[in-house]
């Protein structure tokens, strides 16, 4: 939808009231960033509604399903990559793959929040490991501390499974963006998501099958895996490559350094998920982490 709506008009185009609303460009940066982590989670807590119906694999199965189908209509990539490119982007597809699936598997046992931000902190972690600077250990620690808290150093009781399963979020979330970069350089605009996209949906299949059956193939399920489809994957990540094509990478890194805190309010006012206090400690730590090492860098760490 939102590739669509960023190709240009022709010239003296009349609807320009409905082309302004359309297109990304006309929505300010920020606002854009927030609205695509807002639908990310709305997205999440529909896929919730699945779970009466189908399992975590057939919720995974379905979001990259149709989310693969939606991609690959619109930028109709070819299949000539090279050996190299084509490794890259089986290897992105299997990371995406581990990220989703442990997600609604972590969502069965946890909170939204909770599995959202413990996931954050992976790439935010591996983005710190390799620094000497004694500032970005102070955030390592700071967003340790906060993940330590949200798995009940504070007190509050989760799930052990679950936390597992948040684990494995955040592998699959550092794996994503150090391999979604990689592919990118590789593989120009979005054709290598698309590509990765379908790779996961395959990948997943198997398990959504396995576990949901006949089932994948109910009206309503299938609707409400087109609504997260559209909330969770495509709209977000089109709109986060809109606001990152106009805006600093500084501030892009800031303004993602919120997605936990939004993802704990939206469990909140949509599924009823009440954080104990702790656990909102912790997770102010991990958002704070992120912000500091996003702000405290130099212009050159922060530019990369």
């Amino acid at each position: 939808m939102y590739a669509l709506a960023s190709r240009p008009l022709p010239a003296g185009h009349p609807a320009r009231l409905t082309a302004a609303l359309g297109r990304p460009r006309a929505v300010p940066p920020p606002l854009l960033m927030l609205l695509g982590m807002l639908s990310t989670q709305v997205g999440a807590a529909v896929a919730k509604q699945l779970f009466g119906s189908t399992s975590p694999g057939g919720t995974t199965t379905l979001r990259l399903g149709f989310a693969a189908l939606i991609l690959l209509a619109l930028t109709r990539p070819g299949l000539r990559l090279g050996w190299r490119a084509a490794g890259l982007v089986g290897a992105f597809g299997l990371a995406l793959a581990l990220m989703n699936l442990a997600f609604y598997a972590a969502l069965h046992r946890v909170p939204l929040g909770v599995a959202v931000t413990i996931g954050f902190a992976g790439p935010l972690l591996v983005s710190l490991a390799g620094s000497r600077r004694l500032t970005d250990v102070a955030w390592a620690v700071l967003a340790g501390g906060g993940v330590l808290l949200i798995g009940g150093f504070g007190g509050a009781g989760v799930d052990p499974v679950g936390l597992l399963l948040c684990a494995a979020i955040a592998a699959g979330w550092a794996g994503y963006v150090l391999l979604g970069k990689a592919v990118s350089e590789r593989v120009p605009g979005t054709r290598g998501l698309a590509l990765g996209m379908a790779v996961a949906a395959l990948a997943v299949l198997p398990l959504g099958v396995a576990g949901s059956g006949g089932a994948l193939l109910d009206p309503w399920t299938l609707a409400l895996g087109v609504a997260v489809a559209l909330l969770s994957s495509v709209l977000p990540y089109s709109a986060e490559l809109s606001a990152l094509r106009r805006m600093p990478a500084r501030v892009f890194a800031v303004l993602l350094s919120l997605e936990p805190a939004i993802g704990a309010l939206v469990g909140l006012l949509l599924l009823g998920e009440v954080l104990a206090g702790w656990q909102a400690v912790g997770v102010a730590c991990v958002v704070g982490a992120a912000l500091g090492a996003t702000l405290v860098r130099p212009n050159r760490a922060a530019r990369r």
